[in-house]
């Protein structure tokens, strides 16, 4: 089960291949894409490597934006049925209404602070934040700094979402890179805050974010085994074959349970 891959709508995702061919400022390397296809293909892809339950995960960058994303990923998962619906939100005046037009069928939100170019912290997102409490549903929250820092990127604002909204489920995208330590803290202080894999122990996003600390892969080991770290590959967006993330993480030599936990049961146990 991969928590965190891409489907877009078609002019969308074009455009987001068009910022990765042209390394444009918030990738800040050449990331020549493996896999780029229409939908029907990348899902037979997926289904072609063993993936048997899999995200959508839209994100708006703009006002506006979110409600067209969130209707193009419910009609997704109508088609595709081991897509699990998804959906996004943005700091807009009707930010809370259409989240809670949405609670009762989104599985798995997602929210980018580094494209959307906005602080978790905004106020307009603070009535969302606390729907998305009580509901339960995880948020997979790209907010590292990596690949390229921001004013909105970091492990403060999101200490202070969490101080402010304690019970959010937050899945923190690529294990919190290039600052691990401080995710990893945020993890282990919040009992529904959890990290993907995300690129991470690849020697791509290594170049860019460092290694992974083998100082913290004690830690990992037991947030892993207290189901809190999940699969993520950010497929099909990825300069590399989705099998060396994989690799990564079996490279770890963090055992079988931990492997199967994190690749299986943690994410089953979240989304169903």
């Amino acid at each position: 089960m991969d928590l965190h891959t891409h489907f877009l709508p078609p002019r969308v995702m074009a455009k987001v291949r068009a910022q990765f061919d042209e390394a444009g400022p918030l990738i800040g390397r050449a990331w020549p894409l493996r896999y780029r296809a229409d939908d029907d293909v990348l899902v037979d892809v997926l289904r072609s490597f063993g993936v048997r339950r899999f995200t959508a995960l839209p994100y708006a960058h703009k006002p506006g934006m979110a409600e067209f994303l969130n209707d193009w990923a419910a009609g997704f998962a109508e088609r595709v049925p081991e897509a699990a619906v998804c959906g996004t939100f943005f700091p807009e005046p009707d930010v809370a209404t259409y989240v809670a037009s949405r609670s009762a069928t989104v599985r798995v939100w997602k929210v980018h602070v580094q494209v959307g170019a906005f602080t978790v912290t905004d106020p307009l997102l603070d009535e969302a934040w606390g729907l998305v409490a009580e509901t339960g549903a995880p948020v997979v929250l790209h907010a590292g700094s990596g690949p390229v820092a921001t004013e909105h990127t970091g492990p403060g604002p999101v200490a202070a979402l969490l101080a402010r909204h304690p019970r959010l489920r937050l899945v923190i995208a690529h294990a919190g890179a290039p600052e691990y330590a401080e995710f990893l803290a945020l993890a282990e202080a919040h009992e529904r805050v959890a990290l993907d894999t995300t690129m991470a122990f690849t020697p791509f996003f290594e170049e860019m974010a460092g290694r992974y600390p083998a100082t913290l892969l004690p830690r990992l080991l037991d947030l892993g085994l207290a189901g809190r770290v999940h699969l993520g590959s950010d497929f099909p967006n990825i300069p590399y074959d989705y099998g060396v993330q994989l690799a990564g993480l079996a490279g770890l030599g963090l055992g079988e349970e931990w492997l199967r936990k994190v690749c299986w049961d943690n994410t089953a146990a979240l989304v169903g």
